[in-house]
């Protein structure tokens, strides 16, 4: 499984190592695939984050920032990371765990809804 992880993930630090202490995952069942919907929910979060990167990381943006479900915390995803999460998510129906940002600036990262906002007010701009 761990071998064809898309590009823009940090390297697996046990690779080749005989002794992964994730080897015994290797027994777990892999996840289900996504349905149909689950499917086309991702592709459009693609999408659209290839949007929101073209518009607002050549304004200094690096990524998004998400509330943590699990801890309550801010997590700050750059543009690679966030998009190789949806292309594995395709793939293999889950996201492995990863490292959270080293020392992120915060005002270096945006949310989604600040995403779509932007977005959408720049596809009106021509309107007035």
């Amino acid at each position: 499984m761990r071998d064809h992880l898309p590009p823009g993930l940090p390297p697996d630090p046990f690779a080749d190592d005989p002794s992964d202490p994730c080897a015994a995952l290797d027994s777990v069942e892999p996840a289900a695939p996504l349905d149909p919907d689950e499917r086309l929910a991702v592709e459009e979060d693609l999408a659209d984050l290839a949007v929101y990167e073209a518009l607002l990381g050549r304004h200094g943006v690096r990524g998004l920032v998400v509330v943590c479900d699990d801890c309550q915390q801010d997590h700050y995803h750059d543009w690679d990371m966030l998009r190789a999460n949806l292309l594995q998510l395709l793939v293999e129906g889950t996201v492995r765990p990863h490292e959270p940002a080293v020392d992120p600036s915060p005002d270096a990262y945006v949310t989604w809804d600040y995403c779509r906002g932007y977005a959408d007010a720049m596809m009106h701009t021509d309107d007035d």
